[in-house]
């Protein structure tokens, strides 16, 4: 493979610049693995985290921790251990996104290509981006956004003191009409009840002045307000599409080499389907696509977080991460393809094979006990050293094949198939030092389907389940928090790539969860939630007694950046959250409520239902808002969804059984 010479040295680096060689690192169990499904044959395919690679990260910091420009600015970084085909290992290392605003800087693995074919046009729409986004920031700061807050307080509180007066003042008058009438007659009694019901009516005409004041003064405010709302809602859709249309060029430009050999544009890999800002950007799919077009052989691989974590990530300097559920994640499978889970070592020359065919249509000379006498690459993307063996699945189950998919034998008669792949059943492996494997372990290799999701409808354009309580609606950003409904729906469905969830339900929420099966229907689903056009009832059990019957409660919602995920009522910054509650039943100390949610706020029904201001009763289960109860989960769950059908214009209406 000469052609590896032409790579800059400077990318390989020797394992020394990260760690002392003479030291013994552990060789105990990788912590973590970097995987995903072959999307040809399914297979799991699987790239390790071991101590030596956390090892060689460290280092990694310190290199950083030593050099201010790296300080700056928060982001992921990645080291990849390789082997070149002469054994030796060396390093590649990898930062996500832009480094100091560079995208190549020597020593560091480049950027996935295809980034310069619209550089142009990168350029262009990233200045009208950031003028954009410098208008918004003038826009949200607009003085009549202050002006209106401040004297709104201002109105409210006379209003409010208004009311007491008037209050005190109505108290007043009954009493004292109690005391006339039984005190006067006739026409002295007339005179004075009229004098009462006079000072009645000037404390209306005093509250109707004040209310035509509050609205010639803040109605201007008010306006500017809502033009400058407007003004921001055209903004966000202008950029919206300026991101996608930039996305798009860019997505369809760039192209992912696995370690098959095969190169895809992310648009290829991803057809249909939502892709996140920064796809293709992270370390792993850089490091991975470095290795595979220079014919490296990765053995582990770790990344990262350094520098200062923003608003929006919770990461923390030092830290380990896995790959990314959004970006990385959907990837792993293409990138890791042509890796392998056993690797025997390299056979000798005269190493020997007893072999049959495995399916019904052999290749066209049958294969024969025979000696293996060379073997060579025929794509970039095999390492010299040892012929590629894949262990896979027949279509009998759990039989243990090999396949010869990346080399040529040139001793007869073993000769690649005109199909490119030969699958033998290895009965006997002669000469090499490596486990055997058995029906019952292979099995236990193979990842099994995940848990089954309840489907309430689905057809062509888009699928309803019942979520169970404990499962995450999406995946989250780490390995720990993949598992979800769209994650295992994604890997059960044969077109699963293409799902998007149209919303959310928290994780200890059970109900009705509705996904599209296209990106149009889920614009046109998405539209009909925004637009409040869904309706939705929830039920739930809460802790404690409810003495309203039913009624509505409307409070502004706001969640602090620094007590994720907690939400409260802040009259300033929140949001408006409505929603329609009906008692259902009393059930010894609980209440069993009907809500209908109008708006779709983060833990609106939660924080109706516990905060003082609505019911002040929080729901069983919920520790977070303050149920101290013994409970098995959060009773809460999403019964009923109607809506109409973006196909057929029909209504739909969904409803599942309360578990509880």
């Amino acid at each position: 493979m000469m052609w590896l010479n032409i790579m800059p040295p400077v990318i390989l680096h020797p394992l020394s610049d990260f760690i002392d060689c003479n030291c013994a690192v552990s060789n105990s169990s990788a912590s973590y693995y970097y995987e995903g499904f072959c999307p040809q044959s399914g297979e799991l395919l699987r790239l390790p985290r071991t101590p030596m690679a956390e090892a060689i990260a460290t280092g990694l910091m310190q290199y950083l921790a030593n050099h201010n420009c790296y300080s700056h600015e928060g982001k992921m970084y990645g080291i990849l251990l390789v082997e070149l085909p002469n054994g030796e290992q060396r390093v590649l290392k990898a930062f996500s996104g832009l480094l100091n605003g560079q995208s190549s800087i020597e020593g560091w693995v480049p950027p996935i290509p295809g980034r310069d074919q619209v550089a142009l046009e990168e350029a262009c729409t990233l200045a009208e981006l950031e003028a954009i986004k410098q208008e918004l920031i003038t826009l949200k700061q607009l003085p009549p956004r202050q002006q209106y807050e401040t004297l709104s307080r201002e109105f409210e509180q006379q209003l409010q003191q208004m009311s007491d007066r008037h209050r005190d003042g109505k108290h007043q008058r009954h009493e004292q009409r109690q005391v006339l009438c039984e005190t006067l007659t006739g026409e002295t009694l007339t005179l004075a009840l009229e004098q009462l019901n006079e000072e009645s009516r000037r404390h209306g005409i005093e509250r109707r002045q004040l209310k035509r004041q509050q609205n010639v003064v803040l109605q201007p405010l008010k306006q500017q307000i809502e033009a400058a709302n407007q003004r921001i809602r055209e903004l966000k859709q202008q950029r919206k599409t300026l991101s996608r249309q930039l996305q798009a060029q860019m997505y369809a430009a760039y192209s992912l080499t696995n370690f098959s050999g095969q190169s895809l544009s992310l648009q290829q890999l991803m057809p249909g389907g939502w892709m996140p800002t920064g796809t293709g950007d992270c370390c792993a799919p850089k490091l991975l696509h470095y290795a595979a077009i220079q014919g490296l052989k990765p053995l582990a691989m770790a990344e990262f977080w350094w520098g200062p974590s923003s608003a929006d990530r919770d990461k923390v300097q030092g830290n380990f991460y896995g790959a990314c559920a959004e970006r990385c994640q959907p990837l792993m499978g293409f990138l890791l393809s042509g890796l392998l889970k056993w690797r025997p070592n390299p056979p000798a020359s005269g190493t020997c094979f007893q072999s049959v065919p495995l399916e019904s249509d052999p290749p066209k000379s049958p294969l024969k006990r025979g000696t293996l006498t060379e073997f060579s690459p025929l794509n970039k993307g095999g390492w010299g050293g040892s012929p590629r063996l894949r262990t896979h699945p027949t279509r009998e189950g759990g039989v243990i094949a090999i396949g010869f998919d990346a080399y040529s034998f040139l001793a007869p008669p073993l000769t690649r198939g005109a199909g490119g792949v030969w699958d033998v059943t290895l009965k006997k492996p002669i000469g090499i030092t490596s486990p055997s494997f058995t029906r019952r372990e292979v099995t236990s290799e193979l990842r099994q389907p995940e848990q089954t999701l309840p489907i309430v409808y689905q057809d062509e354009w888009l699928i309803a389940v019942n979520k169970p309580a404990g499962l995450l609606s999406v995946p989250g950003r780490y390995r720990d928090t993949f598992d979800s409904v769209l994650s295992r729906l994604r890997h059960l469905l044969p077109e699963g790539m293409a799902l998007m969830a149209v919303h959310r339900l928290d994780q200890e929420t059970s109900g009705i969860l509705l996904l599209a099966r296209d990106r149009q229907t889920y614009c046109q689903l998405s539209q009909q939630f925004q637009q409040r056009q869904v309706h939705k009832v929830y039920e739930a059990v809460l802790s404690g007694c409810v003495t309203t019957e039913q009624g509505a409660i409307k409070l502004p919602l706001w969640g602090n950046p620094e007590n994720r995920p907690y939400q409260k009522v802040d009259w300033q910054h929140g949001k408006p959250s409505f929603t329609h509650f009906q008692v259902i039943a009393r059930e010894g100390d609980s209440t069993r409520v009907e809500f209908i949610p109008l708006t779709g706020r983060t833990h609106q029904l939660r924080v109706h239902a516990a905060d003082s201001r609505g019911l002040g009763v929080p729901i069983l289960g919920d520790r977070l808002y303050g149920c101290r109860a013994v409970a098995s989960r959060l009773h809460l769950h999403a019964r009923e969804l109607r809506f109409l059908h973006p196909q057929s214009g029909q209504t739909l209406h969904l409803q599942v059984k309360t578990p509880f």
